[in-house]
Order: C-alpha cells, then structure tokens, then sequence
C-alpha cells in the first residue's frame, strides 16, 4: 500500500521542484552597477579612443654598451636627472687596468721624444771636443816623427819598415781625428729630424690608444641622453647587465615635464579626424577628471591595434591611426603607462556623391 501511494507521490514532488526551478531561473538577471560611471563625450561629432599616456621623448630604454657585473646604481626610480648624469655603472676593473698600461707606454714614448729633442746634453759636448783635441795632437805627432824621416840626408838611415809604420801611423792619426770631429759636429748639429718624427709618431700612437682606452673605460657608465625621470629599473647591484636588446631593458627613461597620450583611433574613424582636432582626455575610474589636450602630431602610416595587455605580440583584427596629444602632467594625476578615454572633435559625414552633411 505504501508502495502504492510513494512512488506518485515523489513524482509529483520532482515536478514541483522543477516548475519552480525554471521559474526562478527565467526571471532576468539584474545589470550590475558599473564600478564607475564612464565618461561622456564633449562634442557633437566625436571619435572615441583609448589613449596611453607616455613621456614626451616616448619612453626609452637604456642598456648598457659593454656587458658587465652592475657595481653601483646612482639614478633612483622616480628621480630626475640631467643629461649626461650616470644612470648606472659596470664594473670596470680589467679596462683600468689596461689603461694604467696604455699610459706608462705613452709615458716613456714622451720621455724618449724629450731626451731627442734635448740634445746635444751640455755635458757631452767637453768629452768630443777633448777627444778632437787629442786626436789632432796625435796626428800632429806622428806627422812630425814622418817629417824628421823624410828631412834625413841619408834615406838608409832609417829601415824601410820603419818607414812604413810612420806614414801608416799619420794615417791611421788622421782617421782617428775625422772620426772623433764626425762625432763631435753630429752633437753639435743635434738629433737627426726623421728621428724626432718617429718619435713624434710613436707619442701619438701611444696617446690615440689612451685615449681609445678612456673611452673604453667610460663606456662602462651608463650616462642619462637628455634630462628626464627614470621610470622603471629592472637592474640590481651585482647582476650581470647584458650588452644589446634585451626583453626587457635594464632601465626605462623619459621626459615626463609634459606628458604625451598616444590615441588610437580606428581606422573606420581615420577619414573623419582632422589633424589639429580638439580633444579631451578623462582619467579612467572618474569622469570628473579631464583635461584639455593640445595636438602634437599624426602619424600617417595605419599600423595593426595592439591589445592592451601589456604583451607587444598580442594583435587584434584591426588597425589604428595613431595620434599624440600633449598635455600639463600637472592637471590630472596620472602616470606614464595608465590608459585614458580621449574624444576628439571629428568632421561631420558626409555622402560621397550628394555631399550631403548628416
């Protein structure tokens, strides 16, 4: 009996579970509220697009010329640097050294074109002169001994070999006086002027490698290229900072004493923009905030969207007209990198062939 009655009875409560469950299921789920109202448009003809706010000088990334250990990070993320202050710094160690090589070799090049352009020494002048002097005393003796042989009445007073010894003496005496007056004029007239120019080459060469090593060592500095405000540092004290492109750079830099908006407007919407347009840009989260912007220039070359995800090589099926505007980084509290809603004022439709205005 119980079999009888429970079996209709759980079939008739399955379908009352189910009438309800489809009721309150079709019943329309309520919108949920925006977390913030969006902006509104301020023109009557307008062309929407998203922006992102970036420096003036667009956002450069540093790297570094020499790789290296990174030994020293004078440049603190947010600080403004003038040009040509150093950002950061690899080691460089094995370059000084080199240099402290290279600059006692241009050293003894100087010191030896000094010692050629110094003479004669005052002091090597008495030595060559006394040696002239003794030269010509013994030539002067030998050929006085030969003149008392010759002045002989009787030739065979004196032995032929005795003969011979006197005139080869004179002989050898004159030698010894050209060669000692040969050295004395070649003091005398100073050091020979190819010489000097190959010294004069060598100083040179010696300071040209200085100078190429210098540069080698201050390489290892890497100095900001104009006045700006480093925005991101991926770099740390004893990492190894690469030479070349890298991923992501070691250090992101800009000009941010008037920020830039890119806007990338659609190119269904590129035959309505006028360059010189006015627009406006609302800070996302608060339509409150807005600033006028002030056209800056267009790029005319329609390039692919990049999805806003941060990922470079993300595309979608579209393609842009790329705009920048300029406006006072005092007006609106934004950063480099945030997104922006931008209208700009666009010309109004019109038909091709009737030139009517809509």
């Amino acid at each position: 009996m119980i079999r009888t009655y429970l079996m209709p009875l759980l079939a008739v409560v399955g379908l009352c579970a189910a009438i309800w469950t489809v009721f309150v299921g079709a019943k329309p789920v309520p919108v949920a509220a925006s977390a913030a109202d969006p902006a509104r448009a301020p023109y009557a003809q307008t062309i929407a697009g998203a922006g992102i706010v970036e420096a003036r000088s667009l956002d450069v990334a540093i790297g570094a010329a020499v790789p290296g250990i990174v030994v020293e990070i004078p440049a603190a993320i947010g600080e403004r640097v003038a040009a040509g202050a150093p950002l950061f710094r690899v080691d460089d160690r094995d370059r000084r050294a080199e240099l402290a090589v290279r600059r006692a070799a241009l050293a003894a090049a100087e010191a030896d074109l000094a010692r050629l352009d110094a003479a004669p020494r005052a002091e090597d002048l008495p030595p060559a002169r006394a040696q002239v002097a003794a030269a010509e005393a013994l030539l002067a003796d030998v050929a006085n001994q030969l003149a008392l042989a010759e002045s002989l009445p009787d030739k065979r007073a004196i032995a032929l070999q005795e003969w011979d010894r006197r005139r080869f003496a004179v002989r050898a005496a004159e030698a010894r006086l050209a060669e000692a007056s040969g050295t004395l004029a070649k003091l005398e007239a100073g050091t020979w002027a190819p010489e000097v120019e190959v010294a004069r080459a060598a100083v040179a060469s010696a300071r040209s490698r200085v100078e190429a090593q210098e540069v080698e060592v201050d390489r290892t500095v890497v100095r900001a290229p104009f006045d700006g405000t480093v925005l991101q540092q991926s770099l740390r004290l004893g990492e190894y900072a690469p030479a070349g492109p890298s991923a992501r750079p070691l250090m992101l830099f800009g000009d941010v004493s008037r920020l830039h908006v890119r806007v990338d407007v659609d190119e269904n919407d590129a035959w309505r923009f006028r360059p010189g347009a006015p627009a406006v840009a609302f800070v996302r989260g608060n339509r409150e905030l807005s600033t006028p912007l002030e056209f800056v220039r267009v790029e005319p070359y329609v390039v692919p969207k990049r999805s806003l995800t941060g990922e470079s090589s993300e595309r979608v099926d579209t393609r842009v007209l790329q705009a920048l505007y300029a406006f006072d980084p005092q007006a609106l509290p934004v950063y480099v990198g945030q997104q922006m809603d931008v209208f700009i004022e666009a010309s109004a439709r019109r038909d091709g062939a009737a030139g009517e205005v809509r």
